[in-house]
């Protein structure tokens, strides 16, 4: 069974829907048999490489959001974020470009550490106060999973991997993905947001159970026990 997430670096409530996901996983019989692919997205591809302003600066001004409005949106957030287990610091959030991020998940993927780069990635930015589109920031990330340098560079000074993030881009609005973060399952099953455990849970459960049909072999031809009672 394949899972895949579109999701953005710069997106609070994907870090969120990151843990809920995972844990509904960590309890699904089947894990061992569910693959598990992260898909960009970008909420705001315009933004600059760098934004001279703070994550409340950034929301009010370039979105048109009161400031009242958006802190008391940081406070909402953080609260659920705590929930997961997760420490948000939205004041120290830095604003930058997400997409040579991006870039450097699907590097990673191509090293089989593609979770781990995301999971730092969200960690880092939310949490740390991380520069997500610094060179230095991504280059230290990289090399620690264990990528050589040299491949980081290319992200860089070549366009490597652009074309794969702009094609999850794009194959995400051809499925009418218009927020993140969004869960599909073997491209039958969608979920949007950082929905609750259970939700999760029963989505994998179902999709398992459309995927693997119970077949029943010489089924009439057993002595069974019913409501009734057992035969004699």
């Amino acid at each position: 069974m394949k899972i895949e997430i579109w999701s953005d670096v710069a997106c609070p409530w994907c870090y969120i829907g990151k843990r809920r996901f995972e844990a509904a996983l960590a309890a699904f019989p089947h894990r061992d048999a569910v693959e598990v692919a992260w898909r960009s997205y970008q909420l705001d591809p315009t933004l600059p490489e760098h934004y001279d302003g703070t994550e409340l600066d950034y929301l009010s001004t370039r979105k048109g959001m009161p400031p009242q409005q958006v802190s008391q949106m940081f406070d909402h957030v953080a609260r659920e974020a705590r929930g997961e287990g997760l420490d948000y610091r939205f004041d120290s959030v830095v604003v930058a470009n997400s997409f040579t991020a991006h870039r450097l998940i699907h590097l990673a993927a191509a090293h089989g550490t593609q979770d781990a780069a995301k999971e730092r990635l969200l960690s880092d930015h939310f949490e740390h106060g991380k520069d997500i589109g610094s060179r230095e920031y991504l280059t230290s990330l990289a090399v620690g999973l264990g990528i050589r340098r040299a491949e980081v560079d290319e992200l860089f000074t070549t366009d490597k991997y652009a074309d794969d993030v702009r094609f999850d881009f794009e194959e995400g609005r051809s499925l009418g993905i218009s927020g993140v973060p969004f869960f599909v399952i073997d491209r039958k099953f969608g979920l949007s947001g950082a929905q609750p455990v259970e939700t999760f849970s029963a989505a994998l459960d179902q999709a398992w159970q459309e995927a693997n049909p119970l077949v029943l072999v010489n089924s009439a031809d057993g002595a069974a026990c019913g409501p009734d009672g057992c035969p004699a």
